[in-house]
Parts: structure tokens; C-alpha cells; sequence
């Protein structure tokens, strides 16, 4: 699983258990906040290629623990097109619920990403993560409403705090 495609699963995951309001546009406003947010915690997570083909190799742990935090239907994994859970990285999940949920701690970590290297060389913006507008948070209110995603982001805060410490920053 390369970095850029990874977060295919949890989007996936997010948009069912948050799903947005306001149609086809909604849908698609709230995606977008969703895979920005999934890339800055992927990237985050797995800073290098030999990260991401580690990753590729052992593949994440699941949904599991999120499909029952939320309260998805255990019968997902018994069918063949929900093959998808079983690429979810929970701590990519976790990570990108903390960003939804908190602008500041969004901008913190999008701050991070200049030793990325998947972001070498680009100039990056998250705008709809970092400064969405009214039609944005509109679409988005589940999917980033503090409360409901906080036993997501509850899960992997400690981790993603950590990783965007002064000496951890210095060590890498």
C-alpha cells in the first residue's frame, strides 16, 4: 500500500460511521476533508517509502476495534466486498479524527510534514482540512463534531502528540 493510496480504507471507514448531509456535494465536501485529513496522518505516520513498503508488508491491523467503537454492524466483515477493513490502519484513523476534530492540532501537524518525504519537493495546502468554509463544516458536522469523534481520537492521541514533540522532531 503506497502512502498516496492507503487512505482509501479510512476514508471509507470515516464516510460511513460520519456520513455527510446535503446530497452529492456534501458527500463529496466531506470526502475531501476526509482525504486530507488521512494524508497528512498517513504521511505523518510512514514519513519515508521504505515506511509505506513495510506497511505493504505487513499490513495494517483492521477495523475491528473502530467498526465496534462506533458502532458498525460485525456482519461487515463477513462479506467479501467489506474486504476493504482489513487495510485500515487504526492509527492513521485515530490520528486523522484528532485533525478533524481540533483546526489547531491540524495546522501543527501539516507543519510537520516538511522532513515527509512523500512531500518533498511539493507545495502542499489542505485547505478544506485547515480552513474549511461554511459549506465545508456544513457537510462535514458529524465528521468533524469533537464529541462524536472522540472515541476515535481518543485512541491514538497520546501517539500522535508525541510524534509531534520538539524531540521527536529533533531525533528524526
Amino acid at each position: 500500500m503506497a502512502c498516496g493510496d492507503g487512505g482509501v480504507r479510512e476514508r471509507e471507514a470515516t464516510l460511513r460511521s460520519y456520513p455527510a448531509s446535503g446530497g452529492l456535494l456534501g458527500e463529496s465536501l466531506a470526502e475531501a476533508q476526509a482525504r486530507q485529513a488521512v494524508t497528512v496522518a498517513t504521511w505523518l505516520r510512514y514519513p519515508t517509502g521504505a515506511d509505506a513498503a513495510l506497511l505493504a508488508m505487513i499490513g495494517p491491523g483492521g477495523s475491528g476495534r473502530l467498526d465496534w467503537l462506533v458502532g458498525a454492524d460485525a456482519s461487515f466483515h463477513l462479506r467479501t466486498d467489506e474486504a476493504w477493513r482489513s487495510w485500515v490502519d487504526e492509527v492513521v484513523a485515530s490520528w486523522a479524527a484528532c485533525l478533524l476534530s481540533s483546526p489547531t492540532l491540524a495546522e501543527e501537524t501539516v507543519s510537520q510534514l516538511t522532513n515527509c518525504e512523500h512531500a518533498a519537493g511539493l507545495a502542499f495546502e489542505f485547505p478544506r482540512l485547515l480552513a474549511p468554509d461554511a459549506h465545508d463544516r456544513r457537510a462535514a458536522s458529524l465528521l468533524r463534531h469533537p464529541d462524536l469523534l472522540e472515541p476515535v481520537a481518543a485512541l491514538h492521541r497520546t501517539s500522535l502528540m508525541e510524534r509531534l514533540s520538539p524531540e521527536w522532531s529533533a531525533a528524526a
